[in-house]
């Protein structure tokens, strides 16, 4: 998937970094402004009829002016993995309806950072210093982590650099396929490739603009034949009739496709969106099943699935995995004790989760203790 850009903006303090002149040789013939700061970006991308839609096709270079590496927002009132943010780049030219993005940023504007030497000076600091709680790492929070590899070279670099330490893992979060640069890397099993997988009647009516199913099975076999670690992440699991069978064959399809030794986990988060993105896809896409169903208030103030309907889902799916490959580590995102227990068997509490995915990184990739 290459993105659509139509429209290039370039902040003035950045225009002189090899990011910055690469993108724009890259992107011949597109539109380009020069603008001191974000303001410019922002009211151009407001102008428009449809803010979101047309944010696909605005790319921003700038600067990053806080952290790169910073922990995951998560939420206190359910069990957050104690995953770590590479922070990248921002919102993504895919459209999927259920998206956070186009609520988390104001206004949604696509954004890759220009100062990576500063990245990687952070990034060389925190691994140096081997703390606990920076041993998973993934640049898929705010964008889609391969997106944009038909505009830059970061992502070979962010491997290369993994595979020279044996603290931490680099998980690369995709809904596409944009994985040839990652053919003959000597990875050393450090990067972990990911895919977000849904039932295909999700991804045809909700994914739009992202690759089928089947394609990313196809990519995440291939990488499993160059050596790669691989994880899914099935979330946001989204109820309508029929779903169970659904997501049932999908996990099954995964591992016809893929060898179970592998799979580092495999995530599982049911539909939730603040009110704001309710409001949203109304708007935006009138009459969608995401708004229509039993949702309600959850503790942290998210629409969530009406608990019975997604502890029913949830268990439908930690069964099927558990029975064509009980060897992978799966975990919920953002769950309660009780979903947990009900559904997997034992809560594992914040800081229990973050050891039990470590632990699973230390099998399958090798990173030491």
């Amino acid at each position: 998937m290459k993105p659509a850009i139509r429209q290039l903006f370039v902040d003035l303090r950045v225009q002189d970094t090899p990011l910055a002149r690469d993108i724009r040789q890259r992107l011949a013939g597109v539109p380009v402004e020069l603008v001191d700061g974000p303001g410019e970006v922002f009211r151009h991308v407001l102008s428009l009829p449809d803010p979101v839609a047309a944010a696909k096709s605005v790319l921003y270079i700038t600067r990053n002016q806080g952290r790169f590496i910073r922990p995951c927002p998560g939420t206190s009132e359910y069990t957050c993995c104690g995953y770590t943010i590479l922070h990248v780049g921002t919102f993504c030219p895919m459209d999927c309806a259920y998206c956070v993005l186009q609520t988390y940023f104001h206004p949604p504007v696509m954004q890759l950072f220009a100062n990576q030497d500063e990245l990687f000076s952070e990034l060389d600091q925190v691994l140096k210093a081997r703390d606990p709680a920076t041993r998973r790492m993934g640049t898929g929070e705010f964008t889609d982590s391969l997106v944009w590899e038909s505009l830059w070279d970061l992502t070979p670099r962010l491997v290369e650099r993994f595979a020279a330490q044996d603290h931490a893992v680099l998980e690369l979060k995709t809904k596409t396929v944009n994985i040839d640069a990652l053919k003959g890397l000597d990875h050393r099993g450090k990067t972990i490739l990911a895919w977000s997988m849904n039932a295909p009647r999700v991804v045809r009516e909700h994914e739009k603009g992202a690759t089928s199913l089947s394609a990313r099975l196809s990519a995440a076999a291939r990488c499993a034949e160059w050596g790669y670690p691989l994880a899914f992440h099935f979330d946001p699991l989204v109820p309508y009739p029929g779903c169970e069978k659904d997501y049932r064959e999908v996990v099954r399809e995964v591992f016809a496709r893929v060898p179970s030794e592998r799979v580092v986990w495999i995530s599982l988060g049911t539909l939730r969106y603040p009110p704001s993105l309710g409001q949203m896809i109304r708007e935006r896409r009138p009459g969608s099943e995401l708004v229509l169903g039993e949702m309600v208030p959850g503790l942290d103030n998210k629409m969530r699935v009406f608990k019975p309907i997604r502890m029913a889902l949830c268990r439908e799916m930690v069964e099927e995995i558990q029975a064509v490959a009980p060897e992978v580590t799966a975990y919920f995102c953002m769950e309660d004790q009780e979903v947990w227990e009900r559904c997997m068997g034992f809560w594992p509490g914040e800081k229990g989760l973050s050891a039990y995915l470590n632990q699973s990184a230390v099998r399958v990739c090798g990173i030491r203790e």
